[in-house]
Protein backbone atom coordinates (compact mmCIF):
# COMPACT_ATOMS: atom_id res chain seq x y z
CA UNK A 1 0.00 0.00 0.00
CA UNK A 2 3.10 1.97 0.30
CA UNK A 3 2.33 2.36 -3.49
CA UNK A 4 -1.08 4.13 -3.79
CA UNK A 5 -1.13 7.46 -5.08
CA UNK A 6 -3.71 10.68 -5.51
CA UNK A 7 -4.51 10.48 -8.54
CA UNK A 8 -5.78 13.37 -10.57
CA UNK A 9 -4.97 12.86 -14.27
CA UNK A 10 -5.02 9.30 -16.23
CA UNK A 11 -2.66 8.63 -19.36
CA UNK A 12 -4.72 6.72 -22.00
CA UNK A 13 -2.23 4.57 -24.18
CA UNK A 14 -4.45 3.07 -26.34
CA UNK A 15 -3.64 3.54 -30.25
CA UNK A 16 -0.47 5.74 -28.88
CA UNK A 17 1.84 5.86 -31.25
CA UNK A 18 3.43 7.79 -34.30
CA UNK A 19 2.08 11.37 -35.07
CA UNK A 20 0.91 9.42 -38.63
CA UNK A 21 -0.76 6.49 -36.68
CA UNK A 22 -2.86 9.14 -34.59
CA UNK A 23 -4.15 10.85 -37.19
CA UNK A 24 -5.05 7.77 -39.23
CA UNK A 25 -6.72 6.59 -35.74
CA UNK A 26 -8.47 9.87 -35.65
CA UNK A 27 -9.56 9.87 -39.69
CA UNK A 28 -11.09 5.92 -38.93
CA UNK A 29 -13.00 6.69 -35.67
CA UNK A 30 -14.04 9.84 -37.53
CA UNK A 31 -15.90 7.78 -40.54
CA UNK A 32 -16.86 5.29 -38.15
CA UNK A 33 -18.44 7.85 -35.65
CA UNK A 34 -20.02 9.79 -38.80
CA UNK A 35 -21.70 6.65 -39.85
CA UNK A 36 -23.45 5.83 -36.07
CA UNK A 37 -24.75 9.13 -36.64
CA UNK A 38 -26.08 9.52 -39.71
CA UNK A 39 -27.89 5.55 -39.43
CA UNK A 40 -28.98 6.07 -35.96
CA UNK A 41 -30.26 9.27 -36.60
CA UNK A 42 -31.84 8.54 -39.25
CA UNK A 43 -34.04 5.40 -38.30
CA UNK A 44 -35.07 7.91 -35.31
CA UNK A 45 -35.97 10.60 -38.01
CA UNK A 46 -37.82 7.71 -40.14
CA UNK A 47 -39.72 6.48 -37.11
CA UNK A 48 -40.83 9.52 -35.82
CA UNK A 49 -42.06 11.30 -38.98
CA UNK A 50 -44.18 7.76 -40.30
CA UNK A 51 -47.24 6.78 -37.94
CA UNK A 52 -47.62 3.78 -39.21
CA UNK A 53 -44.31 3.02 -37.38
CA UNK A 54 -45.16 3.88 -33.95
CA UNK A 55 -45.76 0.63 -33.09
CA UNK A 56 -44.06 -1.35 -29.76
CA UNK A 57 -41.33 -2.84 -32.57
CA UNK A 58 -40.27 0.43 -33.46
CA UNK A 59 -40.35 2.30 -30.50
CA UNK A 60 -37.97 -0.16 -28.95
CA UNK A 61 -35.61 0.25 -32.04
CA UNK A 62 -35.58 3.94 -31.50
CA UNK A 63 -34.48 3.04 -27.99
CA UNK A 64 -31.87 1.17 -29.44
CA UNK A 65 -30.75 4.01 -31.68
CA UNK A 66 -30.40 6.12 -28.72
CA UNK A 67 -27.90 3.71 -26.56
CA UNK A 68 -25.82 3.35 -29.46
CA UNK A 69 -25.52 7.09 -30.16
CA UNK A 70 -24.70 7.56 -26.48
CA UNK A 71 -22.57 4.46 -26.04
CA UNK A 72 -20.38 6.03 -28.96
CA UNK A 73 -20.49 9.49 -27.90
CA UNK A 74 -18.67 8.83 -24.51
CA UNK A 75 -15.70 7.46 -25.62
CA UNK A 76 -15.11 8.54 -29.57
CA UNK A 77 -14.95 12.29 -29.79
CA UNK A 78 -13.00 12.12 -26.58
CA UNK A 79 -10.36 9.62 -28.14
CA UNK A 80 -10.46 11.40 -31.51
CA UNK A 81 -9.43 14.54 -29.71
CA UNK A 82 -6.89 13.39 -27.72
CA UNK A 83 -5.43 12.14 -30.85
CA UNK A 84 -5.28 15.32 -33.40
CA UNK A 85 -4.05 17.44 -30.03
CA UNK A 86 -1.46 15.21 -29.86
CA UNK A 87 -2.00 14.03 -25.93
CA UNK A 88 -3.40 11.32 -23.83
CA UNK A 89 -4.55 12.87 -20.49
CA UNK A 90 -8.27 12.41 -19.47
CA UNK A 91 -9.27 14.31 -15.87
CA UNK A 92 -10.24 11.68 -13.04
CA UNK A 93 -13.58 13.30 -13.07
CA UNK A 94 -13.71 12.79 -16.90
CA UNK A 95 -12.60 9.23 -16.41
CA UNK A 96 -15.86 9.10 -14.21
CA UNK A 97 -18.26 10.22 -15.73
CA UNK A 98 -17.06 8.55 -19.07
CA UNK A 99 -17.41 5.06 -17.36
CA UNK A 100 -20.49 5.31 -15.74
CA UNK A 101 -22.53 6.91 -18.95
CA UNK A 102 -20.52 3.64 -21.60
CA UNK A 103 -21.80 1.49 -18.46
CA UNK A 104 -25.17 3.06 -18.64
CA UNK A 105 -25.76 2.97 -21.97
CA UNK A 106 -24.03 -0.65 -22.76
CA UNK A 107 -25.77 -2.33 -19.82
CA UNK A 108 -29.44 -0.50 -20.96
CA UNK A 109 -28.54 -2.10 -24.45
CA UNK A 110 -28.16 -5.33 -23.10
CA UNK A 111 -31.56 -5.47 -21.07
CA UNK A 112 -33.09 -3.92 -23.81
CA UNK A 113 -32.59 -6.30 -26.69
CA UNK A 114 -33.81 -8.88 -24.09
CA UNK A 115 -37.51 -7.12 -23.97
CA UNK A 116 -37.13 -7.16 -27.80
CA UNK A 117 -36.92 -10.55 -27.66
CA UNK A 118 -39.93 -10.75 -25.66
CA UNK A 119 -41.61 -8.45 -27.97
CA UNK A 120 -41.34 -10.78 -31.26
CA UNK A 121 -41.99 -13.78 -29.05
CA UNK A 122 -45.68 -11.87 -28.36
CA UNK A 123 -46.00 -11.22 -31.58
CA UNK A 124 -44.82 -14.54 -33.18
CA UNK A 125 -46.32 -17.24 -30.44
CA UNK A 126 -48.95 -15.15 -29.22
CA UNK A 127 -50.40 -12.75 -32.27
CA UNK A 128 -53.70 -12.33 -31.28
CA UNK A 129 -52.87 -11.23 -27.74
CA UNK A 130 -50.15 -8.99 -29.23
CA UNK A 131 -52.41 -5.87 -28.86
CA UNK A 132 -53.52 -7.02 -25.06
CA UNK A 133 -49.68 -7.98 -23.96
CA UNK A 134 -47.82 -5.35 -25.36
CA UNK A 135 -49.85 -2.06 -24.17
CA UNK A 136 -47.93 1.61 -24.80
CA UNK A 137 -48.28 1.16 -21.00
CA UNK A 138 -46.14 -2.33 -21.05
CA UNK A 139 -43.82 -0.97 -23.74
CA UNK A 140 -42.80 2.14 -21.72
CA UNK A 141 -42.37 0.55 -18.60
CA UNK A 142 -39.81 -2.38 -19.71
CA UNK A 143 -37.88 0.55 -21.81
CA UNK A 144 -37.71 2.39 -18.30
CA UNK A 145 -36.54 -0.63 -16.78
CA UNK A 146 -33.69 -1.01 -19.44
CA UNK A 147 -33.33 2.22 -18.84
CA UNK A 148 -33.08 1.83 -14.75
CA UNK A 149 -31.23 -1.95 -15.05
CA UNK A 150 -28.48 0.32 -17.10
CA UNK A 151 -28.19 3.28 -14.41
CA UNK A 152 -27.89 0.76 -11.68
CA UNK A 153 -25.31 -1.21 -12.99
CA UNK A 154 -23.44 1.24 -14.25
CA UNK A 155 -23.66 3.23 -10.40
CA UNK A 156 -22.64 -0.10 -8.98
CA UNK A 157 -19.26 -0.52 -10.94
CA UNK A 158 -18.38 2.96 -11.18
CA UNK A 159 -18.41 3.49 -7.54
CA UNK A 160 -16.91 0.32 -6.84
CA UNK A 161 -14.10 1.05 -9.08
CA UNK A 162 -13.23 4.79 -8.10
CA UNK A 163 -13.66 3.60 -4.30
CA UNK A 164 -10.07 1.32 -4.86
CA UNK A 165 -7.01 3.17 -4.05
CA UNK A 166 -4.85 3.53 -7.30
CA UNK A 167 -0.74 2.37 -7.70
CA UNK A 168 -0.42 4.03 -11.24
CA UNK A 169 -2.29 6.06 -13.88
CA UNK A 170 -1.07 4.56 -16.88
CA UNK A 171 -4.38 2.84 -18.62
CA UNK A 172 -3.37 0.78 -21.66
CA UNK A 173 -6.66 1.48 -23.40
CA UNK A 174 -8.05 4.38 -25.67
CA UNK A 175 -11.04 5.04 -23.05
CA UNK A 176 -11.63 4.18 -19.45
CA UNK A 177 -12.72 0.54 -19.73
CA UNK A 178 -13.09 -1.27 -16.74
CA UNK A 179 -10.39 -4.40 -16.87
CA UNK A 180 -7.70 -2.08 -18.03
CA UNK A 181 -8.33 0.10 -14.43
CA UNK A 182 -8.58 -3.07 -12.38
CA UNK A 183 -4.62 -3.62 -13.63
CA UNK A 184 -3.50 -0.36 -11.79
CA UNK A 185 -5.57 -0.55 -9.17
CA UNK A 186 -3.66 -2.15 -6.22
CA UNK A 187 -4.29 -6.02 -6.16
CA UNK A 188 -5.24 -6.72 -2.75
CA UNK A 189 -8.20 -4.41 -3.11
CA UNK A 190 -10.61 -5.07 -5.51
CA UNK A 191 -12.31 -8.37 -4.51
CA UNK A 192 -15.83 -5.58 -3.91
CA UNK A 193 -15.46 -5.32 -8.04
CA UNK A 194 -15.32 -8.72 -8.34
CA UNK A 195 -18.52 -9.49 -6.53
CA UNK A 196 -20.00 -6.80 -8.81
CA UNK A 197 -18.70 -7.48 -12.01
CA UNK A 198 -20.06 -11.57 -10.77
CA UNK A 199 -23.50 -10.23 -10.16
CA UNK A 200 -23.15 -8.26 -13.50
CA UNK A 201 -22.26 -11.71 -15.22
CA UNK A 202 -25.08 -13.98 -13.83
CA UNK A 203 -27.59 -11.27 -14.63
CA UNK A 204 -25.89 -10.90 -18.29
CA UNK A 205 -26.51 -14.57 -18.70
CA UNK A 206 -29.68 -14.70 -17.93
CA UNK A 207 -30.50 -11.86 -20.38
CA UNK A 208 -28.98 -14.29 -23.00
CA UNK A 209 -30.84 -17.50 -21.41
CA UNK A 210 -34.25 -15.91 -21.99
CA UNK A 211 -32.94 -14.38 -25.40
CA UNK A 212 -31.93 -17.83 -26.34
CA UNK A 213 -35.86 -19.55 -24.64
CA UNK A 214 -37.49 -17.07 -26.76
CA UNK A 215 -36.02 -17.68 -29.86
CA UNK A 216 -36.14 -21.34 -29.34
CA UNK A 217 -40.10 -20.74 -28.81
CA UNK A 218 -40.69 -18.85 -31.94
CA UNK A 219 -38.69 -21.30 -34.01
CA UNK A 220 -40.60 -24.10 -33.08
CA UNK A 221 -43.47 -21.77 -33.62
CA UNK A 222 -42.34 -20.60 -37.26
CA UNK A 223 -42.03 -24.18 -38.01
CA UNK A 224 -45.60 -25.47 -36.99
CA UNK A 225 -46.46 -22.79 -39.74
CA UNK A 226 -48.56 -24.67 -43.01
CA UNK A 227 -47.64 -21.83 -44.90
CA UNK A 228 -43.69 -21.59 -46.20
CA UNK A 229 -44.86 -17.55 -46.70
CA UNK A 230 -45.94 -17.36 -43.22
CA UNK A 231 -42.41 -18.93 -41.99
CA UNK A 232 -40.21 -16.07 -44.00
CA UNK A 233 -42.37 -13.65 -43.04
CA UNK A 234 -41.43 -14.37 -39.51
CA UNK A 235 -38.00 -15.38 -39.94
CA UNK A 236 -37.39 -11.83 -41.21
CA UNK A 237 -38.53 -10.03 -38.34
CA UNK A 238 -36.64 -12.08 -36.38
CA UNK A 239 -33.08 -12.04 -38.29
CA UNK A 240 -31.92 -8.19 -37.83
CA UNK A 241 -32.55 -8.87 -33.84
CA UNK A 242 -30.33 -12.32 -33.36
CA UNK A 243 -27.68 -10.75 -35.50
CA UNK A 244 -27.92 -7.46 -33.18
CA UNK A 245 -27.80 -9.84 -30.37
CA UNK A 246 -24.94 -12.39 -31.41
CA UNK A 247 -22.83 -9.42 -32.56
CA UNK A 248 -22.93 -7.33 -29.72
CA UNK A 249 -22.71 -10.38 -26.71
CA UNK A 250 -20.13 -12.41 -28.71
CA UNK A 251 -18.08 -9.62 -29.13
CA UNK A 252 -18.34 -8.53 -25.63
CA UNK A 253 -17.93 -11.72 -24.20
CA UNK A 254 -14.84 -11.99 -26.59
CA UNK A 255 -13.28 -9.11 -25.04
CA UNK A 256 -14.03 -9.46 -21.37
CA UNK A 257 -13.10 -13.58 -21.36
CA UNK A 258 -9.90 -12.89 -22.97
CA UNK A 259 -7.08 -11.94 -20.64
CA UNK A 260 -5.13 -8.31 -21.14
CA UNK A 261 -2.65 -7.80 -22.80
CA UNK A 262 0.52 -5.70 -23.24
CA UNK A 263 0.27 -6.89 -26.85
CA UNK A 264 2.65 -4.98 -29.35
CA UNK A 265 -0.48 -5.36 -31.95
CA UNK A 266 -3.20 -3.24 -30.07
CA UNK A 267 -4.99 -6.54 -29.85
CA UNK A 268 -6.94 -5.71 -26.61
CA UNK A 269 -7.43 -1.78 -28.26
CA UNK A 270 -9.03 -3.51 -31.40
CA UNK A 271 -11.57 -5.93 -29.38
CA UNK A 272 -12.88 -3.15 -27.11
CA UNK A 273 -13.34 -1.42 -30.45
CA UNK A 274 -15.03 -5.13 -31.85
CA UNK A 275 -17.83 -4.36 -28.95
CA UNK A 276 -18.01 -0.61 -28.59
CA UNK A 277 -18.11 0.90 -32.20
CA UNK A 278 -19.17 -1.65 -34.49
CA UNK A 279 -22.41 -2.46 -33.21
CA UNK A 280 -23.82 0.84 -32.64
CA UNK A 281 -22.39 1.47 -36.55
CA UNK A 282 -23.90 -2.17 -38.05
CA UNK A 283 -27.61 -2.10 -36.10
CA UNK A 284 -29.52 0.60 -38.48
CA UNK A 285 -27.52 -0.77 -41.87
CA UNK A 286 -29.07 -4.62 -40.47
CA UNK A 287 -32.27 -3.44 -38.95
CA UNK A 288 -33.04 -1.05 -42.60
CA UNK A 289 -31.76 -4.46 -45.26
CA UNK A 290 -34.62 -6.70 -44.66
CA UNK A 291 -36.82 -4.48 -43.23
CA UNK A 292 -39.44 -3.48 -45.70
CA UNK A 293 -41.12 -0.78 -43.54
CA UNK A 294 -38.06 0.97 -42.73
CA UNK A 295 -37.45 1.28 -46.89
CA UNK A 296 -40.17 2.20 -47.68
CA UNK A 297 -40.53 5.13 -45.35
CA UNK A 298 -36.46 5.59 -46.19
CA UNK A 299 -37.69 5.93 -49.72
CA UNK A 300 -40.53 8.01 -48.74
CA UNK A 301 -38.40 10.86 -47.10
CA UNK A 302 -35.41 10.66 -50.12
CA UNK A 303 -38.88 11.32 -52.33
CA UNK A 304 -40.15 13.78 -49.82
CA UNK A 305 -36.56 16.17 -49.80
CA UNK A 306 -36.30 15.65 -53.80
CA UNK A 307 -39.57 16.74 -54.35
CA UNK A 308 -38.93 19.94 -52.29
CA UNK A 309 -35.94 20.51 -53.90
CA UNK A 310 -36.99 20.24 -57.73
CA UNK A 311 -40.21 22.43 -56.10
CA UNK A 312 -37.72 25.43 -55.10
CA UNK A 313 -35.85 25.32 -58.85
CA UNK A 314 -38.10 27.20 -61.10
CA UNK A 315 -37.98 25.88 -64.70
CA UNK A 316 -35.93 27.11 -67.61
CA UNK A 317 -37.69 27.94 -70.52
CA UNK A 318 -35.72 27.45 -73.96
Amino acid sequence: MSNVTAIEKFLLLGFSGGRKLQVLHSVIFLAMYLIVLIGNLLIITLVAVNSHLHNPMYFFLVNLSILDLGSTSVIIPKSMANSLMNTTWISYSECVTQMFFFLLFLSSDFYLLTVMAYDRYVAICHPLHYVSMMKWSSCLQMAAGAWMGGFLNAALHTSTVFSLPFCSNIIHQFFCEIPHILKITCSSSYLNEVWALLFSTIFGLFCFVFIVISYVQIITTVLRMPSMANRWKAFTTCIPHITVVSILFGTGMFTYFVPTSNSPYNLDEVLAVLYTVVPPMLNPIIYSMRNKDIKAALWKLLGFTLGKKNEEIPPIHL
